[in-house]
């Protein structure tokens, strides 16, 4: 049976009822967590004054895929055997067919890999056939077996990650070529590169992409991986990519019964649904606080008759808008997997990254001199490290490379 992912948004069998609380308590108790939402972590919109944070620490940068966040959860059934799911941002635990997936253990083709957490997103490849390859791309490690790799620095993870799962799957991919048609997806690390790397992403990387992009994510070298909104992660999308995630509000026109109403018996005022609403725009503020209003979208001729063709329940929905030359919001698409509408500090960053926006040319021109401050910090370390050695050393055998004691002071003889 093929049980390769069709739907990214619907990528397998989604867990509801009493199991569900269980799965999500089981990896909130792995990451030592006290709530049971979701546990990634989020970025924060690319703005002017992050060209000097690139300058100052190591960032590695990646393509931002247009494709799905997941975490990629490996556990066992209640009876043993091996099982992953793909947990959404609403915290929604999706399992992947029995036996579509296998990530063994190093040296132990059989063996497989328990209370472990991946992050990264799906993505639908395009073909040179014309088909679509479901594929996860990684980019970060959360626990590995149980131990957590959130304390260490992304390189670590990362490294921890190639050597324990990526590789051994490598290999399983390798030996039996055959098997990769059942997979629900192919796995794949992300491509990092050093956060300087601006015109290779742009000019090579960006254009060879088998799967749609809308952007750049810079993630800190050297920092841990915090759990919610983190400001060592800066996602950079071209102008007319940046957006916002709002809770759709409509409010229809209220009428006033005229004389062919009356003549029909209606006699209350009601609700012309067939008209064009006003579209409310909500933020999120948390708290129990009921949702903002922000602003409305404004749609462009025929969108809302495109919009009632799909037959689909509109009201309350998380939409995601951008803003136009005119600072208008404008519709983009409906993000269903999405629980909430950004938060009001999200929104604010965001806008910051509209008005103060940073363009392609910008991070170009910013490339030379985040590569020199990189490379000097490189060689200051360098240096440090060298001279802690020497320290070492000259510790364990009591002498140093310098001249012996007394060299230089002529003894009586030879004066």
């Amino acid at each position: 049976m093929n049980a390769q992912i069709t739907d990214i948004q619907a990528p397998g069998v989604k867990f509801d009822g009493p199991r569900l609380p269980q799965l999500q308590r089981g990896v909130a108790n792995l990451l030592d967590l006290k709530n049971n939402r979701f546990p990634g972590a989020q970025p924060v919109s690319f703005t002017r004054r992050h060209l000097e944070e690139l300058k100052k620490t190591d960032y590695y940068v990646c393509e931002k895929s247009d494709g799905m966040r997941y975490l990629l959860y490996l556990t066992t059934t209640p009876h043993g055997e091996e099982a992953q799911f793909l947990i959404d941002r609403r915290n929604d635990f999706w399992f992947m067919p029995a036996n579509s997936l296998h990530f063994p253990v190093p040296h132990n083709m059989q063996s497989f890999h328990t209370d472990t957490l991946i992050d990264g997103e799906l993505v639908l490849d395009s073909l040179p056939n014309g088909q679509k390859q479901p594929k996860y791309l990684v980019f970060d490690c959360l626990t590995l077996d149980g131990n957590s790799l959130m304390t260490r620095t992304l390189d670590k993870r990362l490294a921890y990650f190639k050597e324990r799962i990526m590789s051994p799957y490598e290999h399983l991919c390798k030996d039996f070529p055959e098997e990769k048609r059942y997979f629900s997806f192919i796995m794949e690390m992300k491509k990092m590169q050093l956060g300087y790397a601006m015109e290779l992403m742009f000019k090579e990387v960006l254009p060879g992409l088998p799967h749609g992009n809308d952007g750049l994510v810079f993630t800190c070298r050297t920092s841990p991986y915090k759990h919610g909104t983190d400001p060592h992660i800066l996602k950079w999308k071209p102008e007319a990519e940046n957006s916002i995630d709002f809770r759709l509000q409509l409010e229809f026109n209220l009428v006033q019964p005229d004389e062919q109403d009356r003549k029909d018996g209606i006699t209350e005022p009601y609700y012309d649904y067939d008209s064009e609403p006003i579209f409310n725009l909500h933020v999120f503020a948390g708290r129990g606080i009921e949702d903002p209003w922000y602003g409305t979208l404004q749609l462009d001729p025929g969108e809302w008759d495109s919009l009632k063709a799909l037959q689909e329940p509109l009201n309350d929905r998380i939409v995601e808008c951008y803003m136009d030359g005119d600072k208008r919001w404008k519709y983009m698409r409906f993000r269903d997997d999405k629980e909430n509408a950004n938060h009001t500090s999200t929104v604010e960053s965001v806008i910051e990254s509209i008005t103060d926006r940073v363009t392609q040319e910008d991070l170009i021109n910013a490339q030379a001199g985040i590569r020199d401050e990189w490379k000097r910090r490189a060689a200051e370390e360098h240096a440090r490290q060298r001279k802690e050695a020497e320290k070492k050393r000259v510790a364990s055998v009591g002498v140093s490379n310098g001249p012996p004691p007394g060299a230089g002071i002529k003894r009586k003889a030879e004066e």
